[in-house]
């Protein structure tokens, strides 16, 4: 049996917030509806509300037993038809009323109508579909035929695993419909845009309770991408827009290329919004026009954060841009991020914490500016300008950087950048005092095919850079830093409820001493971007005294199950291990350095709220049992 109680339980939270009946009143003959007959078939149970007018209106009562008993009249074949789309193509029904029936070739008369008003006021009245849906039918044979030629297509064409319908299996109108668009979708993933799925009049066999099935294609004509017309700019350049369009005229149509460009073009931070319409009717040339429909958000924005761990402390951000600066899509942005540490220097010449202290506020003033495509070619220009102040338990650091690069962005997955960057600093840590001076040109690679910035769910995102530095002043004369980074994500269902992440960083410098590298520049490990679980920055080479010094290279990996519970929450466990080095390569004197943990995630529209808890294994004195981090988005 099945009703509408366990359906009100759930979406009222045990009625605390209203209840699933109507109340009973004078002016209305009130009903309380149940569907008995279909067992556990929940697909049938959700098919027939769909299609009741008893169930839908159940909260709008009729004011008389006439007008209830019409609305039962109009339901019955309806519910018939329900059943039969469910599977069940013997099945019969009908509808009770105040213990009377009402059937397909009986109806209720007068007087049991008027019967009915004597109820008004009074209670709920009774009322059931009652369903004898009988057998389930299955289909028998199941065909995919070309729709001129009546003959089944080559495995080449349409493989056997791609045919979404399979004999035997209950024979729904919901499967069929399914299997009419995943046969569009796959003759369109091969470059027919205008693919006609049909289906003959399915033969029903009582006898045997099953259904043939014949599923007719006319793929109609194959073609490519036709030319692209930018619709709905207002005040940014259509020339920038059809800049992040990598696909050129007669290039193959599928879906997957169709929404390859409206992802493209969302990555300029000035479109809020694009539709990309498909021609009706191919060109002259055999290709299919596309009409892209933009629509801009609103130039200027301010936003901020709260982050906070254990291990790094509490940390503020606020920022203001400008994502349209020129009517050329520039980005100009200027950031604000504080925080106050709250760890000990306890080397020499290193502060201790006593209380509140000034000394003990870090962060970082930027301003960054980006021009897409210059000249309406594929290049930007970027500059970026910053100053800081970086507190460790191992050093502090002071600097002003200065950077200017051109990207250049061959397609939507994959660019690369070269620029000049320019750096004056003191850092003060363990070793020494370093006042220094640097110039360098940075030049990265950068491959991304993710779905998501901040919850990625598949693809895999590459970045790598190289930048030669000459120093001045107590900084060496001449030496490199290399870095490098790859995360892979893997979907394991279609809803991508079940996440499989994996990150593993690597790098190196080359050249100069750790005695003369700014200590900002050495690599460390350990923190919430890095080895979850150690103090930020803990995790390298250490002096005599036991103080990390920082190292010339660096090996991290993590890896995560990211498992949602619900649409709103989240389960991650995780497992990093990490260490720095210092030679310049990852040569093993140092062992790694492991920790594991389990996160929270509250999804938003914006991205993943994270809460972490790691452990750190293998726990050495002076080393805290646990560390959390919060923030926005995934660790990677």
């Amino acid at each position: 049996m099945a009703g509408t109680a366990p359906e009100a339980l759930a979406q009222n939270f045990f009625g605390l917030f209203g209840s699933d009946k109507p109340s009973v009143s004078a002016q209305t003959v009130a009903y309380q509806l149940d569907i008995t007959g279909l067992g556990g078939d929940d697909q049938a149970l959700g098919a027939i509300r769909d299609v009741s007018t008893l169930y839908r209106l159940r909260l709008e009562p009729p004011q008389s037993g006439d007008e209830l008993v019409r609305r039962a009249e109009a339901d019955l074949p309806r519910i018939v038809d329900a059943l039969w789309g469910s599977g069940y193509y013997a099945a019969r029904a009908s509808i009770t009323i105040g213990g009377q029936s009402v059937m397909l070739e009986r109806t209720l008369s007068a007087s049991a109508r008027a019967a009915l008003d004597q109820l008004r006021g009074r209670a709920l009245v009774p009322v059931a579909i009652v369903v004898e849906p009988g057998p389930l039918y299955r289909f028998g044979s199941v065909q995919v035929l070309e729709e001129h030629g009546q003959a089944p297509f080559s495995g080449d064409i349409l493989p056997q695993r791609v045919v979404p319908v399979k004999a035997g299996e209950p024979a729904r109108t919901s499967s069929v419909l399914n299997a009419a668009a995943e046969l569009s979708d796959h003759f369109r993933d091969r470059g027919h845009p205008f693919v006609k799925v049909s289906r003959r009049v399915p033969i029903i066999d009582h006898r045997t309770q099953t259904v043939d099935l014949v599923l007719l294609v006319d793929p109609r004509a194959r073609a490519g991408l036709g030319r692209t017309a930018v619709k709905g700019a207002q005040t940014v350049d259509p020339a920038v827009v059809r800049s992040f369009i990598y696909a050129q005229p007669g290039d193959p149509y599928s879906r997957r290329a169709v929404n390859d460009i409206r992802k493209s073009i969302l990555r300029i931070e000035a479109i809020g919004g694009v539709r990309v319409r498909e021609a009706t009717a191919l060109d002259a040339e055999g290709n299919l026009p596309l009409d892209v429909e933009i629509t801009e958000r609103l130039p200027r924005v301010v936003g901020g954060s709260v982050r906070y761990s254990t291990v790094d402390g509490p940390a503020l951000k606020a920022y203001w841009a400008h994502r349209n600066l020129f009517g050329g899509a520039e980005r100009l942005r200027f950031d604000a991020d504080l925080f106050y540490f709250t760890g000990n220097q306890n080397w020499p010449g290193g502060s201790s914490r006593r209380g509140l202290n000034v000394d003990d506020i870090g962060g970082r003033l930027s301003m960054s500016f980006l021009k897409p495509a210059l000249w309406g070619t594929r290049n930007d220009f970027l500059f970026d300008a910053y100053i800081q102040r970086e507190l460790t338990n191992f050093y502090t650091s002071q600097l002003i950087n200065v950077t200017t690069a051109i990207r250049h962005r061959f397609t939507d997955a994959f660019s690369m950048q070269i620029g000049l960057e320019g750096e004056i600093g003191r850092s003060v840590d363990p070793l020494r005092r370093v006042d220094y001076g640097l110039i360098g040109v940075p030049v990265s690679v950068t491959y991304d095919t993710t779905d998501r910035a901040l919850d990625p769910t598949r693809g895999v995102r590459v970045t790598a850079s190289i930048t030669p530095y000459h120093g001045f002043g107590d900084a060496p004369d001449v030496f490199a830093v290399g870095k490098a980074q790859a995360s892979a994500y893997y979907a394991i269902d279609d809803e991508a409820r079940y996440i499989l992440a994996g990150r593993i960083g690597l790098g190196s410098i080359v050249g100069g001493t750790l005695l003369d590298i700014p200590a900002a520049r050495r690599f460390y490990s350990g923190g919430g971007g890095s080895v979850r679980g150690y103090d930020y920055k803990s995790l390298g080479p250490r002096d005599i005294f036991g103080n990390v010094i920082g190292g010339k290279s660096l090996l991290e990996a993590s890896v995560e199950a990211r498992i949602k519970v619900s649409e709103t929450i989240g389960l991650v466990p995780f497992f990093d291990v990490g260490q720095a080095y210092a030679s310049s390569y990852p040569d093993g004197s140092a062992p790694l350095r492991y920790a594991a943990g389990l996160g929270l995630r509250y999804y938003t529209a914006i991205g993943p709220i994270r809460f972490d808890v790691a452990v750190p294994l293998g726990r050495r004195p002076g080393e805290r049992p646990y560390a959390i981090y919060v923030g926005i988005g995934q660790a990677f």
